[in-house]
């Protein structure tokens, strides 16, 4: 990835151990790029930092309303949760409300990343299931719409109805042809765009109405409910979690695997879409938080953000012996 922007930097002492470069696109509803920092052209898979685009078909298609979601299901929707007791519940239920069960999930089985959850399956000899998949509840969404368009189980085939509506979504907020796709680590397609495009679909969402036509009612829906249940989001401890705590609900935040990062400022107008190239994930966070700092919409001070942005590193003991700092260019 060619010309990418020097972002974080680890030290250890005195010395610069480790560095991480990415592209990052701050962009109107119209697309103008009002900052940028590499190259805004970059061709990316956005991993789960697009869910929210994922989801418009459901909102979009009648499905959502038909089956009576709640505000609550649809950021369970938009999520990478961390398979805690709550999320487990909620996907639970949400099939239950489908007359479906965990067999027809696509997604795949996954041990939890919540610890309270790993250990009761420990304990128990429970083997974790499709439901602990971080991505169950977009999945959810999915057997939602497949059974509003009364179409096959296999969702996450690529030309099943549900995935052309997200591809047909995906080019229209992002403003581009999808140059091709990948296979997410959920099992479902995931379409790439460039980092520019990205920024502009989340700009689309930012200007998003309540009261507008049907995909701006979508869109507003869909970032309302990320940014007022982070807790569904990811989870606890999560720099998702946390970043949108501290922002009190006024923007909505997605991390993609592979440090894919995207923000939804509707204050502003702006969106905002981030990419490391090396995919480390802390680089990804101690980034867009950098990147809220400086657009003023989360406090430097707030604890949440001294613990993502710059991050003092210490031994097992307890000792001081680094930080993450952001790099000066990027400042």
């Amino acid at each position: 990835m060619d010309r990418a922007h020097p972002m974080v930097e680890l030290w250890r002492g005195d010395l610069l151990e480790s560095a991480h470069a990415g592209h990052a696109v701050v962009c109107d509803p119209q697309g103008q790029i009002l900052r940028a920092w590499g190259n805004p052209e970059t061709v990316i898979y956005p991993r789960s930092s697009c869910k929210m685009i994922q989801a418009l078909p459901l909102i979009e298609s009648g499905a959502a309303d038909a089956v009576g979601l709640s505000e609550e299901q649809l950021a369970l929707a938009c999520a990478s949760h961390d398979g805690a007791p709550i999320h487990v519940r909620m996907v639970t239920e949400w099939l239950a409300q489908l007359g479906l069960g965990e067999s027809d999930l696509r997604c795949g089985p996954q041990e939890p990343s919540d610890h309270t959850e790993r250990d009761r399956l420990i304990r128990t000899g429970e083997a974790p299931c499709q439901i602990h998949n971080n991505c169950s509840g977009k999945h959810s969404g999915f057997l939602t719409l497949t059974q509003h368009l009364k179409a096959g189980p296999e969702y996450i085939e690529i030309d099943h109805p549900v995935q052309r509506a997200i591809k047909a979504a995906t080019e229209e907020v992002t403003g581009e042809t999808s140059p091709g796709y990948g296979i997410d680590g959920c099992s479902a397609p995931n379409f790439a765009t460039t980092v520019h495009g990205l920024a502009r679909a989340m700009g689309r969402f930012a200007a998003a109405t309540e009261h507008g036509d049907t995909r701006s009612r979508a869109m507003y829906r869909l970032s309302h409910a990320m940014a007022h249940h982070p807790e569904l989001v990811e989870g606890d401890g999560s720099a998702c979690t946390e970043l949108m705590r501290a922002m009190g609900g006024r923007v909505a935040i997605k991390y993609g695997a592979e440090a894919v990062y995207t923000a939804i400022l509707p204050e502003q107008r702006i969106g905002i879409a981030l990419k490391i190239v090396d995919g480390g994930k802390r680089a990804a966070e101690a980034a867009i938080a950098q990147i809220l700092v400086s657009l003023g919409v989360l406090d430097t001070d707030h604890p949440a953000t001294s613990k993502w942005r710059n991050a003092i590193q210490r031994s097992r003991r307890g000792f001081v012996t680094g930080s993450l700092r952001i790099a000066d260019s990027f400042k």
